[in-house]
């Protein structure tokens, strides 16, 4: 499985707002578009959960080149909590409903903007991997947390 690329996010970037989608990275490549050094193997989007910004995801999609089955067009409009999409140039996960936050509008107000790219700020990005209690998100959660003390620092 390839890694995360900055390439992959520009493409997303650029074409999610060809389309007028709303969306924040989150997961560690939000992490990593902030700076984090570490690495993934796929892209989190925490999209805004609308019918409308659904259509819009699905139309920025096929123009990267994802084949998206009519039952993934559905649960993309519908905001199904997550999809998976492994049929593309890279994988992606959509994370409707990220676990340890209540809205995508506290989330975007929130928001850290790095070079264009709407990116969830660091403590919802902890946050969503602490409520998720996942094994792999334990173990990188100590140096996410040391990344955040420092990313405020800096900030």
């Amino acid at each position: 499985m390839a890694e995360f690329e900055y390439r992959q996010a520009e493409e997303i970037r650029d074409a999610f707002a060809r389309h007028g989608c709303r969306y924040l990275f989150i997961g560690k490549s939000g992490a990593i578009l902030l700076g984090f050094p570490d690495t993934t193997q796929d892209v989190d989007l925490f999209p805004e959960k609308t019918r409308e910004n659904g259509r819009a995801i699905i139309a920025a999609l096929a123009e990267l080149g994802f084949t998206i089955s009519g039952s993934e067009a559905a649960e993309i409009e519908r905001g199904k909590d997550f999809v998976e999409l492994k049929k593309g140039p890279f994988d992606i996960d959509l994370v409707f409903a990220p676990d340890g936050i209540e809205r995508f509008e506290d989330a975007w107000k929130r928001r850290v903007e790095v070079e264009g790219f709407p990116v969830c700020h660091p403590d919802d990005i902890i946050a969503s991997k602490v409520a998720a209690r996942r094994k792999k998100d334990q173990e990188s959660l100590p140096r996410l947390m040391s990344f955040r003390e420092y990313w405020k620092q800096r900030h």
